[in-house]
Order: C-alpha cells, then structure tokens, then sequence
C-alpha cells in the first residue's frame, strides 16, 4: 500500500497529522514489504506551512483519489464524503479514505474496505490511543478482512470473496489450508470437516466456489535473454521484446498451473540492467524488476544442491550458450530461501531468445531480498526555493530517494527529508567530486538524487553529472537509470514575478569566470548587446571578483540606452525575497549581489503601472519587432 496522504485545513490540526506521519515513516523504515513512498502532510495553501501546499480542498481530494493515493483527512467526514462523492464507482478500485478528528479523538474509516482501511483505521487509532469506529461487518464480526490480505498476498477473485464472507456471516463454517498466520487470532468459525475452506497456495484457483483462494507472492521467474534484438525501430523492438518476455513468463506459470499472482518479482542477469525491454516486461507483470550477478555463484555448494533436488534446472544449466547465465543459474546466485527450481520452455516462436526459469518457495518473498534493484540516479532542480513552485515529478523522486546528494544548503531546502534517508551535502564547489560519488551510489542499487537550485540543466549539476558519466568509461554507471528533472530556473522565477520581462529572444549568462576565462564572457556580452536580446545574469558579483559586473555594464551600455529597463529579483521565491525594476542608467554594482538576477532588456523592453489607485507595475517585453 502507498503511503497515504495527510490533509489538514488548519494550524489546530497540525500536531495530530505530524504524529499520523511518523508512524508511516516509522512503518516505511521497518517494513519489509512497505511502499518507500514518503507520508506527508497537505495543507491549504496560506494557512499552514506543511509538506506539500493545495489551493481547493475538493480539487486536492479528488486529484488524490483518482491517483490512488490513500487518504486521511483531518476534518469532517460530511466534507469528504460531499468532495469525493462524484467519484465512486468502482469498490474494488477506491483507495482508502477515513477522516480523523482535529484533535485526534476520532478515527472514521470511510471508503476503501477492500484496499485495506480498517486495517490503516487501527493503526491510526492505536497511535492516536481511540478506538476506530469500524462498521463493516466482516471485520467486526471475525476481527480481520479476510478480502484484503497482508502485503505479500492476493486475493483469487474478489467476487468470489464476497460470496465466501456472505456465507461465513450467514452461519458457515471454514477451514483453513496451507500458511496463513495472520488468520491465528482471527474469531473465525471453524471446523476441520467444514464445507468451505480458505486455501492460501500459489497455484490457480481452479473455480470451485467453496473455496476463498490467497496468493501468496512465493514465485519468482528469472529470465535468460540470450541473443541480441537486431533491425527495426528501437523502441517497437523493445516493446515487442517485452511482451515476448512477458508471455514467456505467463506460459511458464501456465505450464505449472501457478497463478500469475502469486509472482513476486521477475529475476534477470546484472549484464542486461539496462535493456528496457526487461523493465517494461516487469511493468506488464505488475511486479518488481531485481537483477543478479552469477559469476561468483556458478559453482557454490548452494548450486550442485539445488541441481540435485531439481534435475531439470541442471539440464537447463548444462544447456546454455555462451551468451550469458541460465535462468535456473540466475535464481541459485540470487535466492537465499529454501525454493524449488522449476523450468518450463519459451513458446517456439522466442525459444531461442528468451528462456525461464521458476523458484517456488514456501512462503511470501519479499523482492527486496532479491539480488538488487537497478540503480537510479534523479538530477532535479528545486525551482527558485518555494514549495509550491518546485515540480511534482522532483519532489516525487526526493520522496523515494534512498540518498541526497548536493550542496549543503540546497540540499536543506530540499525537506522535508526521511530519518532513514542518506544525505550527502558538500560545498559547493566540489561538482565532479559529487556527480562521481552519485553514480557510485547509484551503481550499488540505490536510488539517488542529485540536488540543485533551479533548474538542474542551467549552470547547475546536470552538466556535470553528464560529464562524470562520459569520462567514465565505466559500464557499471552506465547501466544506471539516469533521469533529469526540470525545474524552474532563477531567471524564469524573476520574470514571472516582473512580467514578461523574457517575453522575446534572451539569453542566460553566466559572469563567473571560475569555469571560463573573462574574455569569452566579454566576447559573449558584447554579441548579446549588439544582437539587442533580453540578458539574464547569473552569479553576477561576488567578493573575490567585485569588479566584473561593472565591467559587464560598461560593456552593455555601449548598445543600449541609459533608459533600458532592469529588473532585479534578490531571492525571488525564498523567505524574505524582493524584487525591484530600475533603468540600466539607473543600476550600480552595490544593487547586487551574488543571490540576485539581473535581467537587463532588449531595446523593445518596456514597463507600465496598471490603471487604478493600486495598480500594480508591470514590465513585459512585447512579441512583435520593429
């Protein structure tokens, strides 16, 4: 389950939602088979300084809802019934949704029986000390929901589940078959002999309609690509190398009469971690993608036993090509359980590509224990330092980082982080150091960030965390899943704050001269005055070189009229954040310093008051040209 989210109206709820947050980041922490997703907390935008901001209480629930996203709202239940009402449909597909009182004396569960939310009800009611006020009969009657097993388990057929429970609540008594301890305290009727039986296994539920079959995720397939895709459009070829490798897996599980939900992860070798066809195969499974090394199992003692106790998955093994590990080798290297090889050929269509192979062990496998994800490395930019103006898709990959690298004081404005998060702050002037360090991390199987301000690919890390990665020449980074996120850069905060001071051709220029010597700078201002474009200077002065900006000055103001307007942003969408428009004429260097955008305009720049007694100025440059 998805860690939920925490919506509050006002300050009065604050204290209860911070201690509902760290009992789901305590639960992310020591949870095996918990989401890594952060819990926050969702305020209205002005009222409370929280996690994440919304502007209309009703547009956030529904936008929550329709992702999936558990919700638990701290006010009225009538509220979040009235915001939510226009989506119901589909029981089975509702997330959970319970509304907490303000003060944490009430815990309501509203929707989601099915997706868990009696369970999160106790939960919350336990750390908040009230007792939920659960109704559904199920759960009052047997103390669980037999309909919505643990993680690591599936329901059969939902609809087959409900008959089951009707039955159990008009009188019927049931056995139970095969690991189920989470059903050992539930107030179950039982019998040995009884007519209906609860069946937890992984094979296929066959029908019967006296039985409630459970899955448990006891199945891992591991897959041998063993020939190079050649010819035709990349991206056609990977999407029909994943369904061929999807299919594989299906018939294998077909040819075992297991249940496609009873797979826990799907098993490749270390080699192929950056072949796409394997992740979107993973993703049409709906399970886990966690890769394996064999060259130091091959021939472990863990190997020749599990041949001796699975003679097909040695013939497999003695068959292989040159090409890479078996798929019955890649489950001996990566599992630690006890499990059963089981091998089942590709149709014949990719039987000469794609081979598999099935563990089965005796209980839930928690994928994590498998071998090792691929690693991710996420350059993002933070936007200008405001919450509300950082991108969803950067704070969706701070939430699910495992490390945080960057300057120390982005990396501070980068919070609210997890206690079990790594974070790697450095000076600023340590890029490649860092950029190096990220992949590193990232070529271990974790999950890194790189942090900067603004955007990443505007004089910021992006670059440089490219330039490590060519240098390199090194395959283990180059396997890593590398993904740059926008954000909104210091010149783009400023002019939205100004106008549209950019509202034409512009360029962005940067006057430090750490990374390039001062006669390109020179070079560069001069082709931008001449050529009348909108300048945006970044790092404009500092105190080891306080002379540079006058000089760049001197420069524009041989192509521009002292009238030209300027606009200057000192912290634009940080605490304490101004911004003031004034002529080039007007400007000295004791206007700046180095946390300020200088934006100077073309010639067509302009600026005016709005009609009214407090008409706001405006500075904009037009989008025609004489």
């Amino acid at each position: 389950m998805n860690a939920p989210a925490i919506v509050i109206l006002g300050a009065g709820a604050l204290q209860t939602a911070r201690r509902i947050q760290a009992l789901y980041r305590e639960r992310a922490a020591h949870t095996p088979f918990a989401d890594h997703t952060d819990c926050q907390v969702h305020a209205l935008q002005g009222r409370v300084d929280a996690d994440v901001s919304y502007r209309e209480l009703g547009a956030h629930l529904c936008e929550l809802y329709a992702r999936g996203t558990p919700i638990v709202a701290l006010c009225a239940a009538g509220i979040v019934i009235r915001c939510v009402a226009p989506l119901l449909s589909n029981k089975g597909a509702e997330p959970p949704v319970l509304a907490v009182a303000e003060d944490g004396s009430a815990v309501v569960p509203l929707l989601g029986g099915l997706a868990g939310v009696n369970l999160m009800a106790r939960e919350i009611g336990a750390a908040l000390a009230v007792a939920p006020a659960i109704t559904t009969s199920g759960e009052l009657r047997f103390g669980t929901c037999v309909l919505n097993p643990p993680e690591g388990y599936a329901l059969a057929d939902l609809g087959q589940g409900k008959r089951f429970v009707s039955d159990l609540l008009a009188g019927e008594s049931t056995r139970i078959e095969g690991a189920a301890p989470w059903l050992d305290d539930a107030q179950l009727p039982r019998a040995a002999d009884a007519r209906l039986a609860i069946r937890v296994t992984p094979h296929a539920w066959d029908g019967r309609e006296d039985e409630l079959v459970i899955h448990p995720r006891c199945v891992v397939a591991a897959v041998a690509v063993n020939a190079n895709r050649v010819g035709g459009d990349a991206t056609t070829d990977d999407a029909a190398a994943a369904e061929a490798i999807a299919a594989s897996v299906r018939a294998a599980l077909d040819a075992h009469a297991l249940s496609p939900l009873s797979l826990a992860a799907l098993l490749a070798p270390a080699a192929s971690m950056a072949d796409p066809a394997l992740t979107q195969a993973a993703a049409l499974l709906n399970v886990p993608l966690r890769f394996a090394d064999t060259s130091a199992n091959a021939s472990s003692p863990a190997s020749a036993k599990d041949n001796a106790e699975s003679p097909t998955a040695a013939n497999t093994a003695n068959a292989t090509d040159n090409t890479g590990p078996t798929a019955a080798a890649l489950l001996r290297g990566a599992l630690r359980v006890p499990h059963q090889t089981l091998h089942a050929a590709a149709p014949p269509a990719t039987a000469a590509t794609i081979e598999v192979a099935l563990a089965l062990a005796p209980l839930a496998i928690d994928p994590a224990t498998l071998g090792r994800p691929r690693g991710r490395l996420t350059v993002i930019g933070l936007g200008p330092g405001r919450a509300d103006l950082m991108v969803p898709a950067a704070r969706h990959a701070l939430n699910e980082a495992t490390d945080i690298l960057g300057y120390d004081t982005y990396v501070k404005m980068a919070g609210p982080l997890r206690a079990n998060q790594r974070v790697h702050g450095t000076d600023n002037r340590e890029e490649m150091q860092r950029a190096r360090h990220a992949f590193e991390l990232a070529s271990e199987g974790r999950s890194v960030v790189m942090v900067s301000s603004g955007d990443p690919g505007v004089f910021a890390m992006a670059a440089a965390v490219l330039e490590a990665l060519e240098a390199s020449h090194n395959e283990a980074w180059a396997a890593v899943e590398l993904a740059i996120v926008p954000g909104v850069s210091a010149a783009l905060a400023t002019a939205a704050q100004a106008g549209a001071p950019l509202g034409h051709d512009f360029c962005m220029l940067s006057l430090s001269d750490n990374l390039k010597p001062w006669t390109i700078i020179e070079k560069r201002l001069r082709h931008a005055a001449e050529a009348d474009l909108v300048m945006a200077f970044y790092n404009p002065i500092s105190r080891a070189r306080p002379w540079q900006l006058d000089k760049a000055l001197d420069i524009v103001r041989e192509y521009r009229a002292a009238s030209t307007q300027v606009v200057l942003g000192r912290d634009i969408g940080r605490p304490g954040g101004t911004l003031r428009t004034l002529t080039l004429g007007e400007l000295h260097s004791a206007d700046v310093d180095m946390r300020t955008m200088v934006i100077v305009g073309s010639s067509l720049t302009r600026s005016f008051t709005a009609a009214g007694a407090h008409g706001a100025e405006w500075v904009y440059t037009p989008r025609w040209y004489e």
